[in-house]
């Protein structure tokens, strides 16, 4: 996956019109795209920012079915959710895993109704099925968590769920597109729609943001897959369509692991005011979420509010013997939900999570809600639509049983590269290669050196954004431990993409001042 090689291909290759042209390098996007390439169409997708920038990389990190849409009575969304987690399980084995929960139960009713409400969830499961619920005792619950709050506690539900990493998925999705076959490039900006004699949208000029050429792309199908930006494609295209994405806030906190003994996760169905939350697990930290916040603008990089922050630890602090303070947290990080407009009038947790794809006169095709765990089956279904809308051959989707990049099967000893597969035997190589690249990038944590120079050769890393956010997961973990490791990240890459001194300097100086934001 070379950059240079992608935009040469765009500049100087022999496609004069393509098959589909998807805009947008998040879940959707990447979906789209590799349902397109892996049935032979020539394909080219275009990110304005990195792959999964945005919302895809600041979910909770669970591939689940979704145990509050099953009590919200969204039983086909619950369906195809566990069906689409099975088959990801499958697919990706290096990246999705199972992880136990147990929901604490304080009031004598709540193990009968969640018992029962989770032997559905694992019914509706069928054969795709992690394990089977079953209610704990008061003392299993307090063996299984030892730092939960006794008082009160009368026992407990475990179920399971798949657990994932998003951005680390969205970079081997990106990766598999180009396994295919496909074209794809992050900091490739669109700047307008192209239309034909019929008014037709027939391409868009994109613009490389790294030097400013201009590219004009023809494709047969152009879709829209830009998550909480889909308007602004929406609109270049007719600027009197109504709003169609509602956007939601989740935010997120970062603990240390003393904060979750045990290798049990923690689903709080109901708090306060009605909102789920989870304390999972994750990386060696604990991910503690989500809220659910409506929001009335759509930014790149959203901030947690006071009150959200509050919300987290006050709920957290209800169910753990070491109340969390803010001083505890690592770091934060704030996500918006492209939650499709149908849903105006209700409130954001009573909003579907399913999709929706809408077809505009001009023949755009934008795709709008969902979630990651759903992200193959939303692919699927939009590129039925191109076919239908575009005149594209007709041809079977493959990807229910496709490998996603670095899919290994063979059992792995657990160590700190597994989460890239197959691909951690060529890291490993480059460390045999260079024996200095298997230094840490920081005392504290696992990622070394090596995993920066892979990241810039074969996963489009452009910045130390790009590598300490989404390549390695360090500002999630650890907001300030990621600006310690930033000078070492800005000279290695420096080295492997030929930049000066001012390049890498520059580069520090940016990724100090987001990471700021996350403290």
């Amino acid at each position: 996956m070379d950059r240079n090689k992608m935009i040469d291909l765009l500049r100087n290759g022999k496609v004069e019109t393509w098959d589909v042209l998807v805009i947008g390098g998040g879940a959707t996007g990447l979906g789209t795209a590799l349902e397109s390439v892996t049935r032979g169409y020539r394909t080219v997708l275009v990110e304005r920012h990195d792959f999964a920038k945005a919302t895809s990389s600041r979910s909770t990190k669970l591939i689940h079915g979704g145990v509050r849409y099953l009590q919200q009575g969204d039983i086909g969304l619950v369906f195809e959710a566990l069906h689409e987690r099975g088959l990801l399980r499958l697919n990706a084995p290096h990246l999705v895993h199972n992880q136990a929960f147990i929901i604490p139960n304080y009031d004598w009713w709540d193990g009968p109704f969640y018992t029962i409400g989770l032997k559905v969830y694992d019914t509706m499961a069928g054969r795709f099925g992690l394990g089977p619920s079953v209610h704990i005792t008061k003392e299993e619950t307090m063996k299984a968590i030892p730092n939960l709050k006794e008082e009160g506690l009368r026992g407990g539900v475990i179920y399971y769920d798949g657990q994932f990493d998003d951005a680390r998925l969205a970079v081997n999705l990106a990766q598999t597109v180009a396994d295919y076959g496909g074209i794809i490039s992050n900091y490739m900006k669109v700047t307008s729609l192209i239309k034909n004699d019929e008014k037709l949208v027939s391409g868009a000029h994109i613009v490389d943001m790294e030097t400013g050429e201009n590219h004009a792309l023809l494709a047969r199908s152009v879709i829209n897959c830009t998550g909480v930006f889909a308007d602004d494609i929406l609109q270049m295209d007719d600027p009197s369509v109504p709003k169609s994405i509602v956007p939601s806030q989740g935010v997120h906190l970062i603990l240390d692991r003393e904060f979750l003994q045990g290798d049990f996760a923690i689903m709080i169905p109901k708090t306060s005011d009605g909102r789920v939350l989870f304390a999972v697990p994750w990386y060696d930290k604990v991910i503690v979420g989500t809220t659910d916040t409506l929001v009335d603008e759509a930014t790149l990089e959203p901030k947690a509010l006071d009150e959200e922050i509050k919300f987290i630890l006050d709920t957290a602090a209800q169910y753990l013997t070491k109340k969390p303070s803010r001083e505890d947290v690592k770091s934060i990080f704030a996500g918006l939900r492209p939650l499709a407009a149908s849903g105006q009038g209700k409130s954001t947790k009573e909003i579907s999570r399913g999709h929706r794809i809408i077809v505009s006169l001009s023949g755009l095709i934008t795709t709008v809600g969902g979630k990651w765990t759903t992200y193959r089956k939303m692919g699927e279904e939009t590129i039925d639509k191109a076919v239908l809308v575009a005149g594209l051959p007709e041809r079977d989707s493959v990807t229910k049983s496709l490998p996603i990049h670095g899919a290994d099967n063979d059992p792995v000893i657990p160590d700190t590269l597994q989460h890239y597969g197959t691909d951690r035997h060529l890291i490993r190589e480059l460390i045999n290669d260079q024996p200095a690249l298997a230094e840490k990038l920081h005392p504290d944590f696992n990622f070394i050196a090596a995993e920066v120079v892979w990241a810039v050769r074969s996963e489009m890393a452009r910045t130390v954004e790009d590598v300490l956010a989404r390549r390695v997961r360090a500002l999630f973990l650890d907001a300030k431990a990621s600006i310690a490791m930033a000078p070492v990240v800005a000279q290695l890459m420096a080295k492997e993409l030929d930049k000066d001194e001012a390049w890498k300097e520059n580069q520090i100086a940016e990724f100090e001042k987001l990471a700021q934001c996350y403290i």
